[in-house]
């Protein structure tokens, strides 16, 4: 079991601030993890190779097609307000 003195230093490297009784608590849920993570290193997993997911993951694109753009006279025929071949919008700054 971790000791309370293990639960502080690791607290501390976390920049957590615990009462005794969190303390208390944390060292046996955290004792508890450790014994699991001790299970899984028994296991044999020399013939499995590593995997950063477990299914089967690929990137689905869409072929690039070329459009045909909007013609200014077009885009800017249902504009509010145009100065010349552009959009008339009101001064920011």
């Amino acid at each position: 079991m971790l000791t309370k003195e293990q639960v502080e230093h690791v607290a501390l490297l976390g920049r957590l601030e615990l009462s005794d009784g969190e303390k208390e608590i944390y060292a046996t849920q955290l004792s508890e993890i450790l014994k699991y993570f001790e299970a899984l290193n028994k296991l044999d997993t020399e013939n499995i190779p590593p995997t950063a997911h477990v299914l089967p993951i690929k990137n689905v694109f869409r072929e690039d097609k070329l459009y045909e753009g909007l013609d200014n006279e077009k885009a800017l025929a249902n504009a509010p307000a145009k100065a010349g071949d552009s959009f008339k919008v009101p001064r920011i700054i």
